[in-house]
Formats: C-alpha cells, structure tokens, sequence
C-alpha cells in the first residue's frame, strides 16, 4: 500500500492545533464502541432534547427500504460482488468527522453514516454535511445507551428519538438503523426498529477496533485481514487514527477491485 506522509501530517498538525490528537479524542470520550457486551454508559454528548432548528438538509435523506430476501438483521451483502460498506457511529468532534469524510470523498468512497441524536441535537449541520457529501445517514438512537439491555419503552424511545431528529433535519427517519453498544440486536429491538418505521437492522461483519486507537497501520491491519466482497465495515468518527487510516484503506480496497459503496448500493448494484 502507498504511504502519505504528507496529508498525515497535515491531517495530524490540524487535529492538533484544535486539540484533537487520537490520545486527545479519546481522552474526551468523543464516541463509544459498539461491539459485543459493552456497558451501559451514556456518550457524552448533550442529554436529549428538542433538536436545535435548523434548514432542511441540501439533499433529501432516502427513506428506509425492504430489501426482498434480505433478513431482518443485515450483517453483510452479497458475497459475488465487488462492493463493500463502510458505515460509521455518528458522533464526536465535527472537526475529525469532516476529516473523514473529506477522506473517503477524496477518494471517491461513498459511506453510510448512523447517527446518534445527541450528536445531532449539538451538531445539526453534519446532517447537511453527510448528505451532501453523496452518503448515506440513519440512526444509532438517541444517547448510545446499551439498547439490548434497555426496558421495551425505553429502548422503543431511544429509536425514536433519533428517527425524530432526522426527520426534522432530513426530511426522513434515515435509510437505516443500527442499535447501540451491540453488534446483533434481540429480537425485542428488532420488532421495535420495525415499529419505528425501519424494515431492517444493520449489523456488521468487520469490526475495524478503530475505537481503541491502535494506530492507523492496525486499523488497516484489522479492516484489509478479513474484509471480502459484501462486507459491512464498523469504524467511528471521533479518532485520527480512523482519518489517517482512509487513504491508504482505499487504496488498498481499489487494489483488490473491491468498491466503497453506501449500504442500499451494496445490496442493489
């Protein structure tokens, strides 16, 4: 894979001089992981409240879609086909998300955003930012509870809450939904993001461990060992070392002819 030593650099010097470095971000608890058996801990984001006003988003949001022969819980797409996903936890500074963003732009990558409420009641124009930047945006729920853990009316209102904002910033409640603090979902919170108006729940097959701040040469390490065509990719906005780790990523995704592509393209082309 090609090095850029360069655009690092750069990336890093300006995470610095707004006091973002990988140590810095996660130091702050800019976002939580959402793997398997995770605490119950809120993120640290605004407590939920009404979203802030704002203009509708430039681009419309998809609605959710059924997609026929697909089960309720998505992990990955079809495995004859060069696409992959790239989805990542909506949260953190705007300052390394747009990084990322920029990144995957920059290297003609479309993602699918899910975004947390509280991150979008802070930040109302990263609705705007993801959606005019080609990708995709749904919904990680309200506060990044451990949604498998929560009673049914809490955990119903915690969807809710984020499809809520969405609708208000976008227009929909956002093309998909992914739980909280978990990488499967119970069957109790499946029929709630049902109820909630989204056919299917997003899961993943490849865990980048891009939270953990390992350095971007692991995240590539973590991500390039076991992606394949379909794959659905976890990763997080809120770390350097995940803004460091896309250029040389899509590389080496081009390398093995193997596409970024938002998740409804993954299942459709």
């Amino acid at each position: 894979m090609l090095s850029h030593p360069g655009r690092r650099a750069a990336l890093r010097g300006a995470l610095r001089a707004a006091g973002l470095g990988a140590a810095g971000a996660a130091a702050a608890g800019l976002t939580a992981a959402c793997g398997p058996g995770r605490p119950a801990t809120a993120s640290s984001a605004p407590p939920p409240g009404p979203a802030r006003p704002d203009r509708p988003a430039k681009a419309a949001a998809a609605a959710p879609r059924r997609f026929a022969g697909q089960p309720v819980e998505i992990g990955h797409g079809p495995r004859d086909r060069p696409g992959v996903a790239l989805t990542f936890h909506g949260n953190g500074d705007p300052a390394i998300a747009k990084a990322v963003l920029a990144e995957a732009e920059r290297g003609g990558a479309r993602v699918t955003v899910l975004a947390i409420g509280s991150w979008l009641d802070a930040h109302p124009d990263m609705a705007r930012r993801v959606l005019d930047g080609g990708h995709e945006l749904g919904n990680h729920t309200q506060r990044h509870l451990a949604l498998n853990d929560l009673p049914e009316a809490e955990a119903y209102a915690e969807i809710t809450g984020c499809a809520q904002r969405l609708k208000r910033l976008t227009g929909s409640i956002g093309t998909w939904f992914r739980p909280s603090q978990t990488q499967y979902a119970t069957p109790l919170v499946q029929k709630l993001a049902q109820r909630a108006g989204y056919p299917h729940v997003l899961s993943y097959d490849v865990d980048s461990l891009d939270f953990t701040s390992p350095g971007a040469a692991a995240v590539i390490r973590t991500v390039t060992g076991t992606i394949q065509g379909g794959s659905v990719v976890s990763l997080h906005f809120g770390y350097a070392d995940t803004v460091d780790a896309m250029p040389p990523l899509l590389e080496e995704l081009a390398r093995r002819k193997l596409r970024a592509v938002t998740t409804t393209e993954l299942l459709t082309q």
